[in-house]
């Protein structure tokens, strides 16, 4: 019941997600995504393959050190 605001600051500030990601009708009628992301605070609009692609490869990077 809490206000999308709340949700984002405490994902953000609280939870520490890395990644938020914004779907709306305009990226799903295009097949993308708008990513949030944690450490720059910059949003950014890329395809989903493209988002999926770049978390595959940040994790085998996390994985391999």
């Amino acid at each position: 019941d809490e206000k999308i605001g709340y949700k984002i600051r405490q994902a953000q500030t609280v939870e520490r997600v890395p990644y938020m990601l914004i779907l709306g009708v305009n990226e799903s009628e295009a097949n993308t995504v708008s990513v949030r992301s944690r450490d720059t605070g910059e949003t950014t609009v890329m395809s989903l393959d493209e988002f999926i692609s770049k978390i595959k490869e940040e994790t085998r990077l996390r994985i391999s050190k």
